[in-house]
């Protein structure tokens, strides 16, 4: 039996089982880091995976942000969340809006010292040009022992394979100490 590597700790590895395979990672240091960014994306897989842990230096939590390609048009990026505390829950849609696409939450100063949001994003069919391209967000942060879950559908109304992902905490206050972002490459089996 094959053991099984599941979330951040699979990005240690080359190979996750037989469908994962590790194409970069970004680790912020000390002084932090504006963005995370990942180029030169090889057109080699059927989906991309990117699993990380992201703090940034903004008080409140906020969004963790992705644009496709340098795409800056605002316009083109459209997202679902469904979000709950454990005590309330929320659901909404943005579109037209004056930031990339939301891929989950980053924790802020204001969460306990340490804390990182979690996320786990899926980037479907991302060379298929026939189409435009979807995310799943399956995000998760400890906010000074409330917590909350969020789960986003996104769309880039944009039908070009996509070669570089950027991406930056919401607010422009650079990515802490620690945050990691590794990007995987998905195999159809």
């Amino acid at each position: 039996m094959t053991p099984i590597s599941l979330g951040i700790f699979a990005s240690a590895n080359t190979t996750v089982g037989t469908s994962y395979e590790s194409i970069a990672t970004v680790s912020v240091g000390s002084g932090g880091a504006a963005n995370a960014e990942f180029t030169s994306i090889p057109s080699t897989y059927t989906h991309l995976q990117i699993r990380c842990i992201a703090r940034y230096g903004g008080t409140a939590y906020n969004n963790l942000l992705g644009a496709f390609n340098g795409d800056t048009t605002y316009t083109n990026y459209r997202w679902h969340y469904l979000t709950g505390d454990g005590s309330s829950v929320a659901a909404g849609s943005v579109q037209s809006s004056g930031a990339p696409l939301s891929m989950g939450l980053v924790a802020g100063t204001a969460q306990t010292t340490g804390v990182f949001a979690a996320q786990i994003i899926d980037i479907l069919d991302y060379k298929n040009t026939n189409k435009n391209t979807t995310i799943r967000v399956l995000n998760a942060m400890d906010n000074n022992g409330s917590g909350e879950i969020r789960l986003v559908s996104g769309l880039w109304m944009n039908t070009a394979a996509i070669t570089s992902i950027t991406l930056t905490a919401q607010g422009g206050n650079n990515f802490a100490q620690y945050s990691h972002f590794a990007l995987y490459g998905i195999r159809s089996a």
